[in-house]
């Protein structure tokens, strides 16, 4: 967030102001660049089976592809869009785990962002903890605001966001499904996503928004573009270069697949599909 301020020389007196307002200095903002940080995880892909192990431990993920979180592609999506329409624009992508985590990253540049961080950690964190780290994340890059998935699809805890500015003592916006900047990028006007409807509201920035599925579509990453970001630096650190402590607080303890649903079946009048809701199904 770099911003600064021209300083104006003061006018003669006599011209165009009132006696004893000669020495005085107008100021007016210089034009900075917007920043935008983008937490960005790595999941299981959408179209990827998913299968729990045989004692309910963890989920087996041998063969399974992994890709960006969709809903953290979508922000990605949205902060180049925003660049192209005002310019002056730095987006951050960060991801905190191993080095798998890399790969993600590299996709996040190949669609458009300008630096990549990684927080290096093998281990797995909760909510809370995620949102702690990215506490000293926003502190040491000091954007002018996050944006980022309202939930991850591995998880689906849709809890950092919130617990994020709740930390940091900032707004936030949440299942943001349109998303504009005002009053010289100083302000956000955003379109929430909730179960009456669309929602509007205003949120000075710095803040925290949360995107949600009908925001954008994301761009297709080109082979230039996956070049490109090949030769590109991704910054490592550590927890300890952050000067972070963290634990998680909670444990998962089993792991369920949802029971199977059983086949349909096929009716041939309208009296016979009322019958099997009332009777069998008992629905009416």
């Amino acid at each position: 967030m770099a911003k600064g301020w021209n300083t104006i020389p003061p006018l003669p007196w006599g011209e165009g102001r009132g006696e004893g307002e000669g020495d005085a200095l107008t100021m007016e903002p210089e034009n900075w660049t917007v920043k935008i940080l983008i937490p960005f995880k790595r999941v299981p892909d959408p179209d990827t089976r998913i299968r729990v192990k045989p004692d309910g431990s963890a989920l087996d993920l041998d063969g399974v592809k992994f890709s960006v979180n969709p809903f953290d592609a979508i922000a990605l999506e949205e902060a180049l869009r925003i660049e192209e329409k005002i310019g002056e624009t730095e987006i951050l992508v960060v991801s905190i785990g191993g080095g798998e985590c890399v790969e993600p990253l590299r996709v996040g540049l190949a669609m458009g962002a300008d630096r990549a961080l990684l927080v290096r950690t093998d281990i797995e964190f909760d909510p809370l903890a995620i949102a702690k780290i990215l506490v000293s994340v926003y502190r040491r890059e000091q954007p002018d605001f996050v944006l980022m998935g309202k939930q991850a699809i591995d998880d689906d805890s849709n809890q950092v966001g919130q617990m994020l500015a709740a930390l940091l003592g900032i707004g936030q916006a949440t299942f943001v499904s349109k998303l504009e900047l005002l009053e010289n990028n100083t302000k956000a006007r955003c379109g929430r996503e909730t179960d009456a409807g669309i929602e509007t509201v205003a949120v000075k920035l710095p803040a925290i928004i949360t995107t949600d599925l009908r925001l954008n579509e994301p761009r297709y990453v080109s082979l230039p573009g996956i070049m490109k970001a090949r030769k590109k630096p991704i910054e490592e650190i550590s927890l300890a270069d952050l000067g972070v402590n963290v634990i998680s607080r909670t444990q998962v303890l089993k792991l369920e697949p949802p029971p199977k649903r059983k086949a349909g079946v096929r009716v041939k009048t309208v009296e016979e599909l009322v019958d099997k809701l009332k009777n069998e199904a008992k629905v009416i």
